[in-house]
């Protein structure tokens, strides 16, 4: 009996094997990777190559791994040669998401072949089981016969046929398409920082004039890299300057307005670990327009966080189906109306914001308006607060959306972000007696514009430490990062000492109506 077991699973093994090895090497998978639709293929070599297309070189680096992989790079939305060159830079000085995406489908296609494999294993020891000894004997002896030779020669033909062995390895790369090294390729003039070294570049006739192109990359690359890990390495230092959270609460960093400046994800992570943070509150326009060539900036997001509790709403600029189907692909808590258990026990809530943007300063609603929003949200959580089950927090882009709210007394603290700048903490006093606060934080990727891919911020970067306690949140502080490469931590500010405002929620009635004012520069940064 051990023998026919050990026979059968040397049947399976011997089928199994080539057939997973084959479906694995020839397979491939569509995903979005560094702004473009790519196609992954593992292959045999042991190298990373990126095939760019007619105009740049290909570029290739050593893999980790025994085998390799190709990365063939599809259409875009980059406008110019230039920005597209930058792009490549900026996202290759911050990689972890790209080298995330890539591993993942290249997981995938191994697990689907290897599945592929054992079901075809398994089919040659079923049939032999089910068949039985007395049958295989039987045809055994039929394939002697004329008829059985065509049979088996049919198969045999059929066999050779899949697996075409006669095709062979491609050609070797001539002579005039050979690999540089990188420094040998841009030439003296640049030097090519370590990270980069190992980089191979594809030389031909139809690339050299792009040289002026990747010695501007490699410079791009440098002081991106440099400039984010020396503000990665010194946030980690501020641990003095940051409270740390007492046994029973929970610290929560909120991260807003990154507008696909990927090189602030690792610092605002920094911040977080620094400040005792174990969640993350995302308050939107992770994009520039919501488009899935963005979905590098995702990808970071969710890299430099994906270990802790994470929630998130979506921003003007983030508007459309994309960015909130992703974020909720990658196991995000994309918030969409509904209160659901939050940090340290409390009931949270959060709203997608209601209008579009793209790359300029017009907005549209694409559904309610703004200020029907508002109204409704204020409905929604005045009734929750009505059947005992109050909200702690609002989570939305814009604070200001949360007026209403705040005006009837029916939230304890709203937080928004949209306007680039820090506002606040702000503390009114709803027409119910209760006590609410409004806090908007600055732009995390140190946003000027829409977009914010660069090689340092634009403008200063802000990241929020938020505290709860017994299912309620007791206090913030936030941390600036200067264009100087300097930081500022804020003082921890305990929001039940925050001082109610002179109050221009006071003539805000109880029920919502069309002459609600507005609080705050809803508008202060025209570009956002």
């Amino acid at each position: 009996m051990a023998l026919k077991v050990l026979f059968l699973t040397l049947v399976w093994a011997v089928v199994a094997v080539p057939v997973a090895v084959t479906a694995f090497l020839g397979g491939s998978r569509e995903v979005e990777l560094a702004s473009h639709d790519v196609t992954v293929s593992p292959t045999r070599e042991p190298w990373v190559t990126v095939h760019s297309g007619p105009v740049l070189p290909d570029v290739r680096l050593p893999s980790p791994q025994p085998l390799g992989v190709d990365i063939t790079l599809g259409k875009t939305e980059a406008s110019t040669t230039q920005e597209l060159v930058d792009r490549y830079a900026f996202i290759a000085s911050q990689p972890q998401g790209q080298v995330e995406i890539v591993r993942g489908a290249v997981v995938d296609m191994a697990v689907a072949a290897g599945l592929r494999g054992a079901v075809a294993g398994t089919l040659p020891v079923l049939v032999w089981v089910l068949v039985g000894r007395a049958r295989r004997v039987e045809l055994l002896r039929r394939t002697r016969t004329p008829g059985g030779l065509v049979v088996v020669s049919g198969v045999a033909l059929a066999v050779l046929l899949v697996w075409q062995p006669w095709s062979g390895v491609p050609e070797e790369l001539t002579d005039d398409e050979r690999w540089e090294g990188l420094q040998e390729f841009v030439g003296d003039a640049v030097t090519v920082p370590d990270g980069v070294g190992a980089v191979q570049v594809r030389a031909d006739v139809t690339t050299v004039q792009t040289r002026g192109l990747i010695q501007g990359a490699v410079d791009t690359y440098e002081q991106a890299q440099d400039w984010y890990d020396e503000a990665r390495d010194a946030a980690t230092d501020l641990a003095d300057d940051l409270r740390q959270p007492e046994e029973d609460e929970t610290v929560v960093v909120l991260v807003s307005d990154r507008h696909d400046n990927i090189g602030m994800d690792p610092v605002a992570r920094a911040i977080a670990d620094a400040g005792g943070a174990t969640a993350v509150y995302d308050a939107g326009d992770d994009t520039s327009s919501g488009k899935s060539w963005e979905a590098f900036s995702l990808d970071s997001l969710d890299a430099a966080f994906s270990d802790l509790d994470r929630w998130s709403v979506t921003g003007n600029h983030d508007a459309g189906a994309f960015v909130p189907r992703y974020l909720a692909e990658k196991g995000w808590d994309v918030l969409d109306g509904e209160a659901v258990d939050g940090p340290g026990g409390a009931r949270l809530l959060g709203v997608p914001d209601p209008r579009a943007s793209s790359f300029t300063p017009d907005r549209s609603a694409v559904g309610a308006s703004f200020d029907e929003i508002r109204q409704d949200l204020a409905d929604d959580l005045c009734a929750l607060d009505a059947d005992d089950e109050r909200v702690d927090t609002l989570l939305v882009h814009d604070a200001n959306l949360g007026n209403a709210a705040l005006a009837r007394g029916c939230v304890d603290l709203v937080l928004g972000g949209h306007v680039h700048s820090r506002i606040g903490p702000e503390a009114y006093e709803g027409s119910n007696g209760e006590r609410g606060v409004r806090f908007t934080t600055g732009t995390t990727g140190g946003a000027a514009y829409s977009i914010a891919v660069g090689s340092k911020p634009r403008r200063e970067a802000m990241v929020t430490l938020l505290t709860y306690r017994d299912g309620a949140a007791v206090g913030l502080q936030w941390v600036t990062l200067q264009t100087t490469g300097d930081f500022t931590a804020g003082e921890y500010v305990e929001l039940a000492d925050v001082e109610i405002a002179e109050d221009p929620l006071s003539g805000v009635p109880a029920e919502p109506t069309e002459e609600e004012p507005q609080l705050g520069p809803e508008d202060a940064e025209p570009t956002t």
